[in-house]
Protein backbone atom coordinates (compact mmCIF):
# COMPACT_ATOMS: atom_id res chain seq x y z
CA UNK A 1 0.00 0.00 0.00
CA UNK A 2 1.54 3.50 -1.27
CA UNK A 3 2.00 5.99 1.61
CA UNK A 4 0.77 9.30 0.85
CA UNK A 5 2.89 12.54 2.32
CA UNK A 6 1.55 16.50 2.35
CA UNK A 7 3.46 19.48 3.20
CA UNK A 8 2.18 23.31 2.91
CA UNK A 9 5.46 25.01 1.94
CA UNK A 10 5.84 28.97 2.57
CA UNK A 11 7.17 30.55 -1.31
CA UNK A 12 10.04 31.73 0.14
CA UNK A 13 12.93 30.01 -1.28
CA UNK A 14 14.94 28.99 2.28
CA UNK A 15 12.42 26.66 2.51
CA UNK A 16 13.51 24.66 -0.31
CA UNK A 17 16.21 22.89 1.15
CA UNK A 18 13.81 21.00 3.87
CA UNK A 19 11.77 20.19 0.57
CA UNK A 20 14.87 18.70 -0.62
CA UNK A 21 16.29 16.56 2.23
CA UNK A 22 11.93 15.75 3.20
CA UNK A 23 11.55 14.61 -0.78
CA UNK A 24 15.22 12.51 -0.52
CA UNK A 25 14.06 10.55 2.90
CA UNK A 26 11.05 9.63 1.41
CA UNK A 27 12.88 8.07 -1.76
CA UNK A 28 15.19 6.29 -0.22
CA UNK A 29 12.51 5.03 2.08
CA UNK A 30 11.17 3.74 -1.36
CA UNK A 31 14.16 1.70 -2.26
CA UNK A 32 15.69 4.22 -4.96
CA UNK A 33 19.58 4.00 -4.72
CA UNK A 34 21.49 7.53 -3.98
CA UNK A 35 21.53 8.53 -7.45
CA UNK A 36 17.90 8.36 -8.27
CA UNK A 37 17.21 9.94 -4.95
CA UNK A 38 19.45 12.79 -6.32
CA UNK A 39 17.48 12.75 -9.44
CA UNK A 40 14.23 13.22 -7.94
CA UNK A 41 15.25 15.77 -4.88
CA UNK A 42 16.70 18.15 -8.30
CA UNK A 43 13.21 17.47 -10.50
CA UNK A 44 11.47 18.39 -6.86
CA UNK A 45 13.23 21.37 -6.64
CA UNK A 46 12.84 22.47 -10.25
CA UNK A 47 9.50 21.90 -10.05
CA UNK A 48 9.11 23.90 -6.60
CA UNK A 49 11.00 27.03 -8.59
CA UNK A 50 8.84 26.87 -11.42
CA UNK A 51 5.36 26.50 -9.55
CA UNK A 52 6.95 29.64 -7.10
CA UNK A 53 8.37 31.87 -9.20
CA UNK A 54 9.85 31.48 -12.34
CA UNK A 55 8.66 34.07 -14.79
CA UNK A 56 7.29 36.09 -11.87
CA UNK A 57 7.73 39.46 -10.23
CA UNK A 58 7.39 37.73 -6.47
CA UNK A 59 7.02 34.39 -4.83
CA UNK A 60 4.14 32.19 -4.20
CA UNK A 61 2.53 32.45 -0.58
CA UNK A 62 2.46 29.13 -0.42
CA UNK A 63 2.46 25.73 -2.33
CA UNK A 64 2.16 22.18 -1.94
CA UNK A 65 4.15 19.26 -2.48
CA UNK A 66 2.25 16.03 -2.24
CA UNK A 67 4.27 12.66 -2.36
CA UNK A 68 2.48 9.14 -3.47
CA UNK A 69 5.23 6.96 -2.32
CA UNK A 70 5.56 3.02 -2.39
CA UNK A 71 8.46 0.79 -2.98
CA UNK A 72 10.26 1.36 -6.50
CA UNK A 73 7.39 3.97 -7.51
CA UNK A 74 7.15 7.95 -6.40
CA UNK A 75 4.52 10.17 -7.42
CA UNK A 76 4.42 13.89 -6.76
CA UNK A 77 2.33 16.44 -6.90
CA UNK A 78 3.91 20.14 -6.99
CA UNK A 79 1.15 23.01 -6.99
CA UNK A 80 0.55 26.44 -6.44
CA UNK A 81 -2.11 27.57 -3.46
CA UNK A 82 -2.10 30.88 -3.37
CA UNK A 83 -4.01 34.06 -4.46
CA UNK A 84 -1.24 35.97 -5.76
CA UNK A 85 2.45 35.81 -6.09
CA UNK A 86 2.98 39.03 -3.37
CA UNK A 87 6.15 37.78 -1.45
CA UNK A 88 8.41 40.30 -3.11
CA UNK A 89 12.14 39.20 -4.69
CA UNK A 90 15.25 40.86 -3.25
CA UNK A 91 16.87 39.86 -6.29
CA UNK A 92 15.15 39.09 -10.09
CA UNK A 93 16.67 36.46 -11.25
CA UNK A 94 13.95 34.66 -12.88
CA UNK A 95 13.45 37.51 -15.52
CA UNK A 96 16.26 35.85 -17.06
CA UNK A 97 14.86 32.47 -17.24
CA UNK A 98 13.02 31.24 -20.05
CA UNK A 99 9.58 31.53 -20.49
CA UNK A 100 7.53 30.10 -17.77
CA UNK A 101 10.77 28.24 -16.76
CA UNK A 102 10.71 25.92 -19.83
CA UNK A 103 14.41 24.82 -19.13
CA UNK A 104 13.46 23.61 -15.72
CA UNK A 105 10.61 21.77 -17.39
CA UNK A 106 13.03 20.01 -19.57
CA UNK A 107 15.82 19.20 -16.48
CA UNK A 108 12.65 17.88 -15.01
CA UNK A 109 11.82 15.71 -18.32
CA UNK A 110 15.39 14.38 -18.21
CA UNK A 111 15.31 13.30 -14.72
CA UNK A 112 11.79 11.81 -14.02
CA UNK A 113 9.98 9.04 -16.16
CA UNK A 114 6.76 10.76 -16.07
CA UNK A 115 5.59 14.57 -16.10
CA UNK A 116 2.41 16.39 -16.74
CA UNK A 117 1.88 20.07 -16.40
CA UNK A 118 -1.86 20.76 -15.36
CA UNK A 119 -3.77 24.18 -14.95
CA UNK A 120 -6.62 23.97 -12.99
CA UNK A 121 -9.60 26.03 -14.15
CA UNK A 122 -8.97 28.10 -10.64
CA UNK A 123 -5.74 29.62 -12.75
CA UNK A 124 -3.56 27.08 -10.49
CA UNK A 125 -0.70 25.33 -11.93
CA UNK A 126 0.59 21.79 -10.83
CA UNK A 127 3.41 19.47 -11.61
CA UNK A 128 2.85 16.03 -11.72
CA UNK A 129 5.94 14.30 -11.76
CA UNK A 130 6.90 10.08 -11.90
CA UNK A 131 9.48 8.35 -11.12
CA UNK A 132 10.24 4.05 -11.02
CA UNK A 133 12.82 2.26 -10.08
Amino acid sequence: MADRIKFMIPGKPAYLTMVRLAIGSIADMSGFDIEEIEDIKTAVSEACKNISCHGLSGFAEEYTVECVAEEGRMEIYVTDNSDGHVLEKVAKPCLDCPNEGNLGVFVIQSLMNEIELIDSAQGKKTIRMVKYK
